[in-house]
């Protein structure tokens, strides 16, 4: 019988790095980094370090690997990427060449355990990026539960990048590239004895406080020019699309570097170094980007206090394939529809999958957040261990993850915010 991209998968034994082709892969990121005026600061550096360690990074941008790869190189490090990016052609092809450890996000994984295990054993080095996914709003989010168990079991050296101005580069709301500059320090998090004294929970405490980051406050202060070419508020409605004076919701439209509220004619602009201002007289808006993502994350605290609170939507539904790799830049294969809601009870589905009925239960606490592969027009999750993509017909998809995340807190979940936004 013929196996399935997931079998296949689960048969791989992951080896350490090719020296040749991570040569290679390097040089390419040397001339990435310096295409978009990336620089390393060094406090503590790996590149000198000759016992295997773990390299940890805020999850600043999808191309993360730029700014991690040379804090480390000539040392190599065997990333952990999300499942579903190995049956995406042809990047599935140089994920497996350079040995990426495939993790199920957000859900227990067995298989990814055994496997940084084993590169750690083998005298390897890992790169992980505890927040799982990469940043939606330029801010850092707070390290999944359980990554200091698992450090505490590694029990070797890891140290940390904070890299600054890597999400104002490669926005999760708008996938065009904006040059500006990257900016990347390097330090040490913890010796292999500091984790033998802290316990799980200061460990992460630890992690939360030295990789808390947000890209607007950094460029408050820089006031680094990103090119935007004219479209500087291009889908920007997906992130920022409460109203700061009304309190309409997704009625922002978005042209050039401008934002209009359908409802109340408020109007902001967003100019190349990010900064927010009001268009016309009567118009409002919050100092920061960031700043206006807190109020839509407040609106979303305070509605999850209803305990009858209820929100839904009516979306398509995507699965992995079985047996052919997505290609372009499809995520996921479109199989079905239905209505999705949340409330106190979790997360629910009732619809068609593959032209069959099908209905899902999440609770609160099996679902914390979110994945996003790309942008912020859909989103994922893991029932019974199997990727289910959904895609919101309102374009909500940052709502949606507001209340999910809030509803999992208040619910006494594990997965609580930090007080923590920026630290240097």
């Amino acid at each position: 019988m013929k196996q399935t991209l997931q079998e296949k998968l689960l048969k791989r034994q992951v080896k350490l790095p090719n020296g040749l082709l991570y040569w290679i892969l390097m040089q390419v990121v040397k001339v990435l980094n310096r295409r978009i005026n990336t620089s390393f600061r060094f406090k503590a550096d790996p590149r000198k370090d000759k016992d295997p360690f773990i390299l940890i990074s805020n999850h600043a941008s999808r191309v993360d690997y730029q700014f991690t790869g040379p804090a480390c190189y000539p040392n190599k490090l065997n990333y952990v990427v999300g499942y579903n990016e190995f049956v995406r052609f042809p990047v599935c092809l140089l994920l497996k060449l350079a040995q990426v450890i495939p993790k199920k996000n957000f859900t227990p994984d067995l298989y990814c355990m055994r496997q940084m295990r084993g590169i750690i054993k083998k005298g390897g080095n890992l790169c992980i990026m505890p927040e799982g996914m990469s940043s939606i709003t330029g801010m850092a989010q707070p390290v999944m539960i359980g990554t200091g168990k698992f450090l505490k079991l590694m029990g070797v050296t890891v140290y940390y990048t904070k890299v600054s101005g890597g999400y104002l580069t490669y926005t999760k709301h708008c996938l065009d590239e904006r040059v500006g500059r990257v900016e990347v320090t390097v330090d040490r998090m913890f010796t292999a004895e500091d984790l033998q004294k802290l316990t799980p929970q200061e460990i992460e405490d630890t992690m939360n406080r030295l990789l808390a980051h947000d890209d607007y406050i950094w460029n408050k202060q820089a006031q680094v020019t990103f090119s935007g070419k004219g479209q500087m508020a291009k889908n920007l409605d997906t992130l920022l699309y409460l109203c700061p004076k009304c309190g309409a919701m997704y009625q922002m439209e978005c042209s050039g570097n401008e934002m209009r509220c359908t409802a109340c004619g408020n109007t902001v602009a967003l100019d190349e170094k990010y900064n927010l201002s009001p268009v016309g007289e009567g118009s409002v808006c919050p100092e920061l980007v960031s700043d206006w993502v807190l109020l839509e994350r407040k609106k979303a605290e305070e509605d999850v206090k209803d305990p009858n609170f209820t929100y839904r939507g009516h979306v398509r539904v995507g699965r992995l394939p079985k047996y052919k790799n997505l290609k372009g830049d499809d995520t996921s294969v479109i199989c079905g529809e239905g209505e999705l809601w949340l409330n106190r009870d979790g997360l629910h589905f009732s619809g068609t999958v593959d032209n069959e009925p099908y209905s899902m239960h999440l609770s609160t606490e099996q679902v914390p957040t979110f994945g996003m592969c790309t942008d912020i027009s859909r989103f994922y999750t893991f029932v019974e261990g199997e990727f289910i993509e959904f895609y919101p017909d309102n374009r909500d998809v940052l709502r949606w993850d507001h209340l999910t995340e809030e509803m999992h807190r208040i619910n006494g979940g594990k997965w609580q915010n930090t007080p923590y936004r920026h630290c240097d």
